[in-house]
């Protein structure tokens, strides 16, 4: 079983959550006394699937299929009337 301090835990969080894919738990200390317990709760990691543009574009047609969103335009354009461009302000 593995122990780190409090400070160590603060500064070197990477390292802590790399332990713990080989150690069931880590013991967190303050003045070398246990104060906290830091435990694994998904024994399986499960990587993020990548973005692909292409699954993106095909779901966009699927739920949008031929619309145009001009929401964007909306506010950009009232944000754009609200400036006062050349004035300085």
């Amino acid at each position: 079983m593995k122990t780190i301090t409090i400070r160590d835990l603060r500064q070197r969080w990477p390292e802590a959550e790399a332990a713990l894919k080989f150690e069931d738990e880590i013991i967190i200390t303050r003045d070398s006394r246990p104060v906290a317990r830091l435990v694994r709760v998904a024994s399986q990691i499960t990587k993020r699937k990548r973005w692909n543009p292409k699954e993106h574009m095909r779901w966009l047609k699927k739920n949008w299929r031929n619309k145009q969103v001009r929401l964007v335009d909306k506010y950009l354009s009232a944000d754009r009337q609200e400036r006062q461009f050349g004035t300085g302000k």
